[in-house]
């Protein structure tokens, strides 16, 4: 069957079992609204709060926004075949959602290595921080980001759009992702491979490596603190913050870095949801929440709001 005469996908998504699809419906929602909800004060604070537009709140911002784009994208057609008995995906929609999806993944990877490099500079250079990490500086970052996400989305959707698909139109998973669509493919998906291949070393691998090796420089600028309490909470920030990331880099590493003939379903479905659903329900705490700046911001945008 050629590709271009396919209009619909079907989505099998976690499980077949109903009373388990319900459970899990539940909690999809809940993690969605959690993620929806706190990303997208994140950014009404920022914006609303003229002393939070400094480039630390500002990549915290772009960070918000990519994970509000990343859950978007999954989770309400998630909760779509979950509820209701339409399981299918038209073929634009397969392709938006892997479009937006792939670019929020480059976009998260790059962004946690900004924000890690931030971060850095604060610690390691306080004195110099201003003049390194300025409005300029902040706005290079941001438009390299979006430049590598948006260039690792269009290369890897190009390279899907030109495959052709045989026999079933069944994708064993709960959206749209590269390696379940290379395991339907009957086309070469040799090229595929290879691409998905150096996007992971770049991007997962690179990235992780520079975000570990500035917490590495922040851990030993910690640990030259004098005080206790300073020490404690510089701790427990960094260690937070490497637990996420880990959270996020590990899983994209392992399901990104191995040919599409090694996709399991089930075992795979649940690495996935790592990086789609656990981040970015973490990141407004871990990142923004914790903030006294941030937490100021948040309460005048409540205080707003009752008036």
């Amino acid at each position: 069957m050629n590709e271009s005469v396919v209009t619909e996908f079907v989505i099998l998504g976690l499980t077949q079992n109903p009373e388990l699809q319900r459970v899990l419906s539940i909690v999809f929602l809940f993690v969605y609204l959690v993620a929806f909800l706190g990303n997208v004060l994140i950014v009404i604070a920022i914006i609303s709060n003229t002393t939070l537009h400094t480039p630390m709140y500002l990549l915290l911002l772009a960070l918000a926004v990519v994970d509000v784009i990343c859950t978007t994208s999954i989770i309400p057609k998630i909760l779509e075949t979950m509820l209701t008995s339409r399981k299918t995906i038209s073929y634009g929609g397969r392709m938006s959602q892997l479009f937006f999806f792939t670019w929020s993944l480059g976009a998260e990877m790059v962004l946690f290595t900004t924000v890690a490099y931030d971060r850095y500079v604060a610690i390691c250079f306080p004195l110099r921080y201003s003049a390194i990490m300025n409005h300029q500086m902040c706005a290079a970052l941001l438009s390299t980001v979006m430049v590598i996400a948006v260039t690792n989305s269009w290369v890897h959707t190009g390279l899907i759009l030109r495959l052709t698909f045989c026999g079933s139109n069944t994708i064993d998973h709960f959206f749209c992702e590269i390696p379940p669509l290379l395991a339907m493919s009957c086309s070469p998906v040799r090229i595929n491979e290879v691409m998905v291949y150096v996007a992971d070393l770049t991007l997962a691998v690179g990235d992780f490596t520079l975000t570990c090796i500035s917490y590495g420089f922040i851990i030993v600028a910690i640990l030259r603190i004098r005080t206790t309490e300073g020490k404690r909470k510089a701790f427990s920030t960094c260690s937070s913050h490497l637990i996420v990331v880990s959270l996020y880099y590990s899983p994209v590493i392992y399901t990104y870095i191995r040919p599409a003939s090694s996709y399991t379903c089930e075992r795979d479905k649940v690495v996935a949801a790592l990086y789609t659903l656990v981040t970015p329900t973490l990141n407004p705490t871990v990142y923004s929440f914790r903030n006294k700046d941030m937490q100021t911001g948040i309460r005048k945008v409540f205080a707003s709001l009752k008036r």
